[in-house]
């Protein structure tokens, strides 16, 4: 921390404090005096060794937290050797099919000690079966876990478009998920719930808010309907913010976030748990921001979104590298931006008091416009019938929509500056180094998995895929036959099968 001495809390007398209902100022009374923001870089590349690899330098560089990105096969729940998966292997993250893999990607890593992140929702289900298989099998029990996985499938149909069956169905899945987790894995965050694909598809702030809180909402009615009292799985919940250049638009989201989450979760489930109130949150720097045009920049942008988590009181944070507009990240960028991070913490004051713009007419003011705004949007979506059926209606893609053209628009017409692209702009200068992928893990990958398929027990494996099909079939919870069939050398695309052979393969209409 830097090294002046700082008021606990400078609220005036009856005013909120951090770590009181409704946690606009903080989901805790300290904050980072108490407990830094967990240092979370997102990474995953080629195979999984490599992608440990990148792990193992990140958390000797000062990481507190993994976050895997996984490559868009096994997103979208296809095996290394299926023909859509044909050159992107390993390309955008790192490949996984099978328990195997999982394996190999947190080997050597003590999994009871440190928080593991997994970006995936479609097919996430699966991975937490193989994850959990892996565990078990390098000697941590499931009840000892922590983490967070995604889960959050309705951002899939309204922004990021990686899915498996259509909306019901995955609503269903994402229940017996966080169902089983409830029972089975008390430390996991069964789902994290993302407004960051939503601003990334070109989302104004208010619809990046209104939008998640509305996919957190049918999450927990999923769950209430299933018979679960809110204080049973709120808990575990979680939340995935974007941060972008706008510091202080982004601050004050980040607040009435907090605010919106508190009050509905109280009025509308009755909640009464702290735990179940407080919205607590993983921040990610902007990747739309980041331009290929004088790249370098990019430090300087990625900063300012790394202050406005910390000033709007993230409890994660992943601070992008300079490079990744053109490429993944290669280790040394990937440190700089967690070196971003560090100084934050260490260098600014910023940690040193709880919410330290509270108070600012300016902040208070956006808060209470963007709670405002986002409550517009909430009615609109409770008019429709809840967040499920506006998202099988289009709603919230088609404000989406126009909400990015507009932006563009501003852009080409200069409305909006973006420095270095329509604006004090630079000849190019010399192309930087950047990652390049192996185009060797494809092939490596593709054996790895006919050498699985080749070598299990073809009446385990088949009895334990005909169990995952039943399951989905009736209204047992998936989750143990996954668990069982992981174990039996199922890979993910073949469990993911399973789903699109009983629900069918979901298919965008096409709209936007």
């Amino acid at each position: 921390m830097s090294g002046r001495p700082l008021p606990l809390d400078a609220a005036r007398d009856g005013a909120e404090r951090p770590g009181e209902f409704p946690y606009t100022r903080g989901p805790y009374p300290e904050m980072y005096r108490q407990r830094l923001w967990t240092m979370r870089m997102f990474a995953g590349f080629g195979a999984p060794e490599d992608t440990n690899r990148r792990f193992r330098a990140l958390l000797e560089a000062g990481q507190t937290g993994l976050s895997t990105a996984f490559d868009m096969p096994a997103l979208m729940g296809y095996d290394p050797d299926h023909p859509l998966s044909a050159g992107e292997v390993g390309r955008e993250g790192v490949s996984v099919a099978s328990a195997e893999d999982m394996e190999r990607l947190y080997a050597g890593l003590d999994l009871g000690a440190v928080s593991t992140s997994m970006t995936i929702s479609g097919p996430a289900p699966v991975a937490l079966a193989m994850f959990v298989v892996a565990a078990e099998r390098a000697g941590t029990e499931r009840a000892r876990l922590q983490g967070t996985l995604q889960t959050d499938i309705l951002k899939e149909f309204i922004a990021q478009k990686e899915w498996l069956v259509p909306e019901r169905p995955s609503m269903r899945l994402v229940g017996d998920l966080i169902a089983f987790c409830a029972a089975e894995m008390p430390l996991w965050h069964a789902v994290s719930v993302s407004g960051y694909h939503i601003r990334e598809a070109g989302s104004t702030a208010a619809q990046e808010l209104a939008f998640t809180i509305a996919d957190g909402v049918a999450y927990a009615e999923e769950m209430v309907d299933r018979g679960f009292g809110p204080d049973q799985v709120l808990p575990r919940f979680s939340f995935f913010f974007n941060a972008q250049i706008d510091l202080f638009e982004e601050v004050a989201k980040l607040r009435a976030a907090r605010r919106l989450w508190a009050t509905l979760m109280r009025e509308r489930f009755g909640a009464r748990s702290e735990r179940s109130l407080r919205l607590r949150a993983h921040v990610q720097t902007s990747g739309v921001s980041l331009t290929a045009q004088e790249p370098l920049l990019n430090v300087a942008r990625t900063a300012v979104e790394a202050l406005a988590a910390v000033l709007g009181g993230a409890q994660s944070l992943h601070t992008n590298a300079w490079d990744e507009t053109l490429a993944l990240p290669t280790e040394e960028s990937a440190r700089l931006a967690l070196r971003t991070q560090q100084m934050l913490a260490f260098e600014t004051g910023a940690a040193g008091v709880a919410d330290p713009l509270g108070g600012s007419w300016l902040v208070e003011r956006l808060t209470d416009e963007l709670e405002a705004e986002a409550r517009g949007y909430l009615d609109e979506i409770d008019r429709r019938g809840g967040m499920v059926q506006a998202v099988i209606d289009g709603y919230p893609q088609a404000e989406i929509a126009e909400a990015a053209y507009a932006f563009q628009q501003a852009l080409d017409d200069g409305r909006r500056v973006m420095v270095g692209v329509n604006a004090f702009a630079a000849p190019d200068g010399d192309e930087p180094r950047i990652h390049r992928a192996d185009p060797e893990v494809e092939r490596r990958q593709v054996e790895r998995v006919l050498a699985l398929r080749a070598g299990r027990d073809a009446g385990d494996h088949a009895a334990a895929l005909d169990a995952v099909r039943d399951a989905c079939r009736g209204t047992d919870n998936v989750m143990p036959p996954l668990i069982a069939a992981a174990d039996a050398g199922a890979t993910l695309g073949e469990l993911c099968d399973a789903f699109r052979e009983v629900w069918g393969a979901y298919r965008d209409p096409g709209r936007w």
